[in-house]
């Protein structure tokens, strides 16, 4: 997958050269680049905003900056360009696997008060990372490229692991364990210790539909549910009582 990411500070994504995201690169599985659209700016001081027409608090991104830049890298007609902006759709888990089949991606920073209007006409979609307000759009763009690229087949080393993390089938994960088998008075569930799969297996997702109705049971789609996991709802909803 090749990502491209136009914004006025390059140097805030050093951290897309560690970890899984660096093994991603030096794997061919993944190439990055960022692109300072200041570079671009048609004004000779290197301005790239300017006060809104009509007046109004803040300044605006400029257009010519930002679509002289995606001009310049020469993009396919099966790019994605995404720009990051609070009124786009928010970020979803389903959002990251669709573009993790994707393969080429281009964000869009954006910084100051917004953009210019006409900037919207030359993207495929608008994204945001939830409903709240960030200085920038440099941090949004690395979770959803870390969420994203995480998902591309051979990124992540075992790959049974994606299949088991929350969201990813609706419930949020199972709690986990590891050794010691207990810590100071709290002791690791014995199913867990006994080798037996198939009960190790029933009891993950008893716990991952225990953990989701605790704590998000707005992903539960209750008519999908079988009549096992209707039983163990009961028994949830009695534990609470």
């Amino acid at each position: 997958m090749k990502v491209d990411v136009l914004t006025l500070f390059p140097e805030m994504f050093a951290p897309m050269n560690h970890s899984l995201m660096r093994q991603a690169q030096e794997k061919g599985l993944l190439d990055f680049q960022t692109h300072d659209f200041r570079q671009f700016s048609v004004n000779k001081h290197g301005h790239v905003d300017d006060y809104p027409y009509g007046g109004g608090a803040g300044m605006l991104l400029r257009p010519e900056p930002i679509i002289n830049c995606l001009e310049s890298l020469k993009l396919s007609d099966h790019a994605r360009i995404i720009l990051l902006d609070p009124i786009g759709t928010p970020f979803t888990q389903e959002k990251a696997e669709s573009w993790a089949t994707e393969d080429h991606l281009v964000f869009i920073c954006g910084h100051y008060e917004g953009f210019d209007e006409r900037i919207r006409s030359f993207v495929t979609e608008q994204v945001s990372l939830g409903d709240f307000i960030l200085t920038n759009g440099e941090l949004p763009t690395m979770v959803m490229v870390d969420a994203t690229v995480r998902l591309i087949p051979d990124v992540v080393g075992n790959s049974a692991s994606i299949v088991h993390e929350s969201f990813q089938d609706k419930l949020l994960e199972y709690p986990q364990y590891t050794r010691p088998s207990e810590f100071r008075g709290m002791s690791v569930p014995e199913v867990l210790l006994s080798g037996h799969h198939a009960n190790i297996e029933r009891w993950q997702h008893r716990e991952s539909l225990r953990r989701t109705y605790k704590y998000r049971p707005d992903l539960i789609d209750f008519e999908k549910l079988n009549d096992q996991e209707k039983e163990w709802l009961k028994e949830f909803q009695l534990e609470q009582e």
